[in-house]
């Protein structure tokens, strides 16, 4: 039954993923660039960002109700690493859940490599059905902290849920 229910919602995602990347083709921001460790990143404006989560069924939300990425009481998606985009989309395709993300690239977090800022962290609402996929699928490595197969890390942190992607999940 597990492997029956896990290959339709990897079948899902999968499904999610090509018809999020045909609705979108074309629509990255900028050039492939370089991180702080050497790795290619895409990054992406928020208009791209938006329009990608939007067709995935994804909604977001700014306590300011703005996107500036420069006030912290925006959600900003500017610059925002295309693999974290799929990543999030890969997350609801996996869990079936409703997602809200309340945090991207706005100045306000905490600084590093794999930083908001940077572009590979987004935070989400929390949720009881996020929760339960979260803490039921991925690995407990301490503290708040769960870790995907592919090696994302999810950090339950209070009132939300704060995802570092190193990769879009298996997109």
């Amino acid at each position: 039954m597990f492997k029956t229910r896990f290959l339709a919602r990897l079948l899902a995602v999968a499904a999610t993923a090509l018809a999020v990347g045909f609705a979108t083709a074309g629509t990255v921001s900028a050039e492939p660039a370089t991180d702080d460790v050497g790795v290619t990143v895409t990054k992406l404006s928020h208009s791209d960002a938006t329009s990608r989560l939007r067709a995935a069924g994804i909604t977001w939300s700014s306590s300011g109700g703005c996107s500036d990425r420069n006030n912290p009481t925006c959600t900003s998606f500017t610059q925002v690493n295309l693999t974290s985009i799929q990543g999030i989309i890969t997350l609801k395709g996996a869990s079936g859940c409703a997602i809200n993300v309340t945090g991207g690239t706005e100045t306000g977090h905490a600084s590093g490599t794999y930083s908001h800022w940077n572009g590979y962290k987004l935070d989400t609402s929390l949720s009881t059905c996020l929760n339960n996929y979260i803490q039921g699928s991925f690995t407990y490595i301490g503290g708040s902290k769960w870790r995907s197969g592919s090696g994302n890390v999810y950090y339950k942190e209070g009132n939300h849920w704060d995802i570092t992607y190193y990769n879009c999940g298996g997109c």
